[in-house]
């Protein structure tokens, strides 16, 4: 028997199959469009995204040799504050999703703040208003698609982030897990249920919102492929990574390099709210055990960089040649690339950043900027550990890396040598579909316990730091001016 994890993310969807020991049995994966209608506009295709779910179960199933009646359980991870809206009885999409990346909420984040600015509901809800999130951009919907608004008025509008949207085709249901939840300013990060003060302040229907369920459960049996499987997990992808990767022990703490970078701490049942731009947000929850929360710091632009030296400006033919260039070069040649195209995220939180290269001569070639943009994605991890450090993660000797681009061991090194901490790799490096496979293993009882789940996380390899402390602080000086050259441009 096998655990599937459905795993959508942000430019592919994937399922894997892990065995009982967490090993990969197969995988299938397929990309789907990112549809750029204006500058800081990307959507997505929610009937192609589901095309590709039923493609890549039929894929891994074929190649494992196996049919729906092998799979004791299915989890669901999935991008998380990206949205679709569809007709509740038709189960067609209003329109294309909004990703979370988007950033034509801006105007309206800052007119929900009002007076009292980006906090006015990170006390109930943990979060700053920002384009990032799940509710202001449900809310611009309703504003400008017509068709939207008349549902809702109607009582026949369905909204949801892509976990729910898989949810429904898989088995009809419209649900949505705490972890997903957490991230659309609409929820109460105390009682872990819908606000509805939040929702009326926002101008969401709250009877068009999924009903929340816990990470870990029975919600119900899938058709198709997955015919009678028990659709049993949905996490959303960061927190399923901080599940993957075995961080169940307030401490303890990962960073995911995938499209965006996202550092998750485990806080235990501790709400923590952040006095240094990070998010408070639920980890998981396990059954009707109590919630395990977490600080994020969320950074938009990591493996999406390395996508844009590829797709628009022709550095380089694959993501693969990034490091190889990066390594013709001693350093960075004093270039420095920060990618701001969708605005900074923490700790700075400002819409208003747009993406810059600085430090240019003629001495500065391709390579150059090919590590500098390496480069930029530990720079804006450090930020994130700085601002942790502050809010009292004093303790952490070892961050657990995972993701697509840890594979680049010039940018893990360079990543241990700015924060001066090991850093980890694990044997299995796509814990998301993992950690979305133990939440649904758990819920079926195809893993035993937590402790089970911990005691098969493996460490790869180690990087420590190298890199002498003045060189250290003089990168980041540099770095925190290229930062300042990229506000107030939008």
């Amino acid at each position: 028997m096998y655990i599937a994890s459905i795993d959508q993310g942000t430019t592919s969807t994937r399922c894997m199959l892990f065995d009982h020991s967490g090993a990969v049995v197969a995988v299938a994966q397929k990309e789907h469009d990112q549809i750029f209608p204006q500058p800081g506009w990307v959507e997505h295709d929610p009937a192609q995204i589901l095309r590709r779910v039923d493609s890549v179960v039929a894929d891994a199933l074929k190649a494992a040799g196996a049919t729906g009646a092998d799979i004791a359980g299915v989890g669901i991870t999935n991008q998380r504050e990206t949205v679709v809206l569809w007709n509740s009885e038709t189960g067609k999409p209003v329109g294309n999703a909004i990703v979370w990346q988007d950033v034509r909420t801006a105007e309206l984040a800052r007119e929900l703040g009002g007076a009292e600015g980006a906090d006015r509901f990170r006390k109930r809800c943990g979060l700053p208003l920002a384009t990032y999130f799940s509710g202001p951009k449900i809310r611009w919907a309703l504003d400008h698609w017509p068709e939207a608004r008349r549902l809702a008025d109607n009582g026949k509008l369905a909204v949801g982030t892509i976990d729910s949207w898989v949810a429904h085709h898989l088995t009809g249901l419209h649900i949505t897990d705490v972890t997903n939840a957490s991230r659309t300013m609409l929820m109460n990060i105390e009682t872990l249920e819908w606000d509805r003060e939040l929702c009326d302040a926002i101008g969401v229907p709250i009877e068009a919102l999924p009903r929340i369920v816990s990470s870990s459960d029975v919600y119900g049996t899938c058709v198709g492929a997955l015919e009678g499987v028990p659709l049993s997990g949905i996490l959303g992808d960061q927190q399923a990574a901080l599940f993957g990767q075995a961080c169940t022990e307030p401490g303890e703490a990962k960073n995911t390099y995938g499209t965006g970078c996202f550092m998750l701490l485990n806080t235990g049942t501790e709400i923590v709210h952040s006095g240094s731009g990070l998010l408070t947000t639920v980890g998981y929850r396990l059954g009707d055990q109590p919630a395990v929360y977490a600080l994020e710091g969320s950074v938009a632009i990591a493996g999406a960089l390395i996508q844009w030296l590829r797709d628009n400006l022709g550095l380089i033919s694959s993501a693969e040649e990034v490091e190889g260039l990066a390594h013709t070069v001693p350093d960075n040649g004093g270039v420095y690339v920060v990618p701001a195209f969708s605005g900074l995220f923490a700790p700075h939180w400002r819409d208003d950043a747009r993406g810059v290269i600085v430090g240019l001569t003629r001495f500065a070639n391709k390579a150059h900027i090919a590590r500098a943009s390496l480069e930029a994605v530990a720079f804006q991890v450090a930020e994130v550990f700085e601002a942790m450090k502050k809010d009292g993660a004093t303790h952490l000797t070892t961050l657990k890396a995972d993701g697509g681009m840890v594979v680049n061991e010039l940018l893990m090194q360079f990543q241990a040598d700015l924060i001066g901490l090991e850093v980890v790799r694990p044997k299995i490096t796509e814990t998301t579909a993992l950690g979305a496979a133990y939440a649904a293993g758990l819920a079926v009882g195809f893993w035993g316990s937590v402790a089970e789940v911990r005691s098969q996380w493996a460490a790869d390899k180690v990087w420590h730091p190298q890199m002498e402390q003045v060189r250290r602080a003089e990168l980041l000086v540099n770095w925190e001016k290229a930062v300042e050259r990229t506000l107030d441009w939008a």
